[in-house]
């Protein structure tokens, strides 16, 4: 069943985090992923075909902004009981096999994601250099289903107005993509 973004109003501060990276084996905060420009917090994971979809353009925007100032961090929260195709262990394969330049972060308690406000996966969110949320919403319209093609439209104007120290605009559509797997409380 497909998910959207909880869109909360922008401006809220980018809650602190200190996480296992898969990729490196080392635990990562929020100061150490923040850019001089932005920070694009990434909520993901291995088996949602929401997921998979986007990936090529994840990787584009990282590839064409990270030079930028601005830091890329995807962090996935799914039980992993439930859903072991998102255990830490697979997840620097995965990282590897799509491309991922940016640190892969395991949340396993799952309370960053409710700190983020995070409901699907890919949910994105991007702050500004005071770690203020600035947009929040979907990479583009293209999803697996709707045929349309993938451009990372949305949240490449987005990471451009930064860059080009102009405003966003506050039209943001929510992301759409697999709900995130709870662990049963």
């Amino acid at each position: 069943m497909a998910v959207e973004t909880n869109m909360i109003p922008l401006g809220f501060k980018a809650p602190d985090f200190n996480l296992l990276d898969t990729i490196s084996g080392k635990n990562l905060s929020l100061n150490d992923m923040k850019g001089e420009l932005a920070t694009v917090v990434m909520f993901l994971c291995n088996h949602c075909p929401y997921v998979a979809h986007v990936n090529p353009e994840i990787v584009k925007l990282t590839e064409e902004f990270t030079d930028k100032g601005i830091r890329f961090v995807g962090i996935s929260s799914n039980d992993v009981e439930t859903y072991p195709d998102d255990a830490p262990e697979l997840m620097p394969k995965y990282a590897e096999k799509h491309g991922y330049t940016f640190p892969y972060l395991y949340d396993e308690t799952q309370e960053i994601a409710k700190a983020y406000f995070a409901e699907c996966t890919p949910d994105i969110s991007v702050f500004d250099k005071d770690l203020l949320c600035v947009y929040r919403g979907r990479i583009d319209a293209s999803t697996p289903r709707n045929h349309l093609e993938l451009t990372g439209e949305d949240l490449r104007t987005a990471l451009q107005a930064i860059v080009d120290n102009k405003p966003i605009d506050a039209d943001q559509k929510p992301s759409i993509g697999c709900g995130i797997k709870w662990k049963n409380s």
